[in-house]
């Protein structure tokens, strides 16, 4: 039997097997069309054979990184979830995804990554949390700057003169482009009838996070929770798809046949050490380039002068 195909992706939060709508994205899709994935949720992108989330490693094509690549190379695989959709379902499915990316996507990135409230107490907790020692002292704030860029390249140059007015433009096209997705999908299970597609694993990827986290400032988050089928539609598939992938896997859970096998990373004792190691490694190195703590040598100075850094920072990791 050939080697199944292995997804990277963040690790689950939030009530949700990721909390990165990107991997969630993927996730969401391999659950629809049951492609067998063994699935690794790490917590860091340099565990991923392309040092970014999510990648799909495959048998023959390498390592695939970008979300809409992924989704392609399943369909190519014959995991398709649009399969039966008419010609003017697959048009609705283009100019709804293109709406999410324009609309809704610029105001997810500032609601998680922008808004200073939500981002200290919130965001980068989560993943200064998750993140192992050392990378987590510095990985998030590199998150925070790489989705800074990304934001201005999608909000343009227009973004640094009147951000406060772009802002508000942004919310309001942001709240309607929710009530019309809301509008759409009316009493419906998925967006085109009983089965779910790739549009679903789109709008989901981008609604459940809004919906999940506990976010201090929730102000698009509040008009998510105003529209209940919205809700019933997020909390449906995550029964439906993801029974037991709110963040923690309890050993006991079965595993869905066919779809795909979460599993912990093999080797986490192994880079927990590690990473101990390295993040000692730059502590020591760190103080003695700054002078922190020296050598002395001769045994002549006295004890009361004696650099006392090293010890203080010993105790403070032991608390």
């Amino acid at each position: 039997m050939a080697a199944p195909m292995e997804l990277f992706c963040w690790a689950g939060g939030w009530g949700l097997p990721s909390v990165d709508p990107d991997c969630l994205a993927v996730l969401t899709y391999a659950r629809f069309t049951g492609a067998p994935l063994k699935v690794h949720r790490v917590t860091s992108p340099w565990r991923s054979p392309s040092g970014r989330l999510p990648a799909l490693k495959t048998r023959d094509n390498g390592t695939i990184s970008k979300t809409e690549q992924i989704i392609t190379h399943l369909r190519k695989q014959k995991y398709n979830a649009d399969y039966d959709l008419s010609a003017a379902q697959g048009a609705d499915t283009l100019a709804f995804v293109s709406l999410l990316e324009e609309k809704l996507l610029p105001v997810l990135i500032h609601t998680f990554w922008v808004d200073a409230k939500n981002y200290v107490e919130h965001t980068r907790k989560w993943y200064a949390e998750t993140i192992p020692f050392p990378l987590n002292f510095f990985l998030p704030n590199c998150m925070h700057k790489q989705h800074l860029e990304r934001l201005q390249l999608l909000w343009g140059d227009g973004y640094m003169e009147d951000e406060e007015k772009l802002e508000k433009e942004l919310y309001r096209d942001a709240r309607e482009c929710l009530t019309l997705l809301s509008q759409r999908l009316g009493s419906q299970k998925f967006f085109f009838g009983d089965s779910p597609a790739s549009l679903d694993a789109f709008v989901f990827s981008r609604l459940a996070p809004l919906l999940k986290a506990k976010l201090p400032n929730g102000k698009l988050q509040q008009h998510l929770k105003s529209l209940q089928n919205l809700c019933n539609y997020c909390t449906s598939i995550l029964s439906l798809y993801f029974p037991w992938d709110g963040g923690e896997h309890p050993g006991s859970a079965p595993r869905a046949a066919g779809t795909d096998e979460a599993e912990e990373d093999p080797h986490k004792r192994r880079n927990q050490l590690l990473s101990v190691l390295v993040g000692l490694v730059a502590m020591l190195g760190y103080a003695f380039l700054s002078g922190i703590v020296s050598i002395q040598r001769g045994g002549t100075e006295p004890a009361a002068h004696r650099p006392i850094a090293m010890q203080e920072e010993e105790e403070e990791e032991e608390e």
